[in-house]
């Protein structure tokens, strides 16, 4: 997550921690897990939590980053859908999900990719794995590294398939973040994570996620399972424009995961309402610029910025622009020149910037003369 947009999600997620003290939002229900999370996709505001910054093992969640680095490979043509990968002696022994790869075989890496994804097969994931990088190694090198740089600062990856080792965890805060990017950078590749079976060799296994045969909304996005992790589940749901993602770490067995995570979704969507409060790269307001060749300077958002108010709030809502200084020329395309602030009633909630929607360069000599006059007479 962007840095404005961390600090935006943490004060919403503040504001939403009060507005549960309210009599009008019940509190979260009481889930049968170690570690949870319920958050708004589109604010980041988290909705409801329990020990979420705990670090424990992440079982086959771990195969999100596995994903998003093949996903990254895949974009920039490193390995392709179509071509035919050579099962290695290690990968097709590889304990946990299969789907039973024999050593020497070729398969097409498409196969294996659905094989991960929708069976949560470690024969497929590693097989994937080596022919991309070096080694498992390597490509775990790169799986921490993507860690660092998503500010997962409660992850550490020892292998690309999730299976319990030392030094092997991760936290609800983390994999949220980590499901978040996945989502939102490769939307083409995310329909995968809602295939309910997969067949090959004549063998048909099914997803192992529950909630897409009882819960149309679901669409995702993953379930792990080892003796350390227990039993896990990142669920991601959309309705009616609102999408929530639920975490589920170390629940007791399956029953316990899918209604965890199901009465958080519920909980969420019965309570919450996101909405865009201004959208992103277009004009919200528009300021005098002096000493340049134009005089007038359109503001805006990065990026849209959605906000998650408990139902029936938003009405309350207002923002306002905060420049708070005299602009001069040159200012560059990009540039951060204040603040929209968002509040609900008299209470802020948050500051996000605003930054020049096109650049200014200096004016003539002529341009920036009468400006002086201008500024001087006022």
């Amino acid at each position: 997550m962007d840095r404005p947009l961390r600090w935006l999600a943490i004060a919403l997620a503040l504001f939403v921690a009060n507005a549960q003290a309210d009599s009008s939002v019940p509190a979260a229900p009481r889930v049968s897990a170690s570690t949870w999370l319920l958050a708004d996709f589109d604010s980041g505001a988290r909705l409801a939590a329990h020990d979420a910054g705990r670090r424990v093992a992440p079982a086959s969640l771990t195969k999100l980053m596995t994903a998003y680095l093949l996903f990254e490979k895949l974009r920039s043509g490193k390995w392709m859908l179509g071509e035919q990968i050579n099962v290695s002696p290690r990968a097709a022994a590889q304990r946990g999900a299969r789907i039973f790869l024999v050593p020497g075989q070729s398969v097409p890496a498409e196969t294996l990719l659905q094989g991960m994804i929708v069976r949560s097969a470690n024969d497929a994931t590693l097989a994937l794995v080596e022919h991309v990088a070096e080694n498992e190694r390597a490509f775990v090198l790169e799986m921490n590294h993507k860690a660092d740089e998503f500010g997962l600062h409660g992850t550490h990856f020892v292998n690309a398939t999730g299976l319990d080792a030392a030094g092997h965890y991760s936290t609800a805060d983390d994999l949220l973040i980590l499901a978040s990017r996945l989502l939102r950078d490769f939307p083409e590749q995310y329909r995968r994570f809602a295939v309910r079976e997969f067949a090959y060799q004549e063998l048909k296994q099914y997803n192992r996620n529950a909630l897409l045969w009882r819960d149309s909304s679901v669409d995702g996005i993953k379930t792990g399972r080892t003796q350390q992790a227990g039993f896990c589940l990142i669920a991601s749901a959309s309705r009616n424009g609102m999408r929530l993602i639920a975490v589920v770490l170390g629940a007791a067995d399956e029953a316990g995961r899918v209604s965890a995570s199901e009465q958080l979704l519920d909980y969420g969507f019965r309570h919450f309402e996101t909405r865009l409060v201004m959208q992103g790269g277009e004009p919200a307001t528009r300021v005098r610029v002096w000493m340049g060749e134009a005089s007038e300077l359109p503001l805006g958002l990065e990026r849209p910025l959605f906000v998650t108010l408990p139902r029936g709030q938003h009405a309350q809502l207002h923002t306002r622009f905060d420049v708070g200084q005299l602009l001069t020329a040159p200012i560059a395309a990009g540039e951060r020149v204040g603040f929209l602030g968002v509040a609900l009633g008299d209470k802020p909630i948050a500051q996000v910037p605003l930054i020049a929607l096109s650049a200014v360069d200096t004016g003539n000599i002529l341009q920036r003369a009468f400006d002086r006059i201008q500024l001087w007479a006022q």
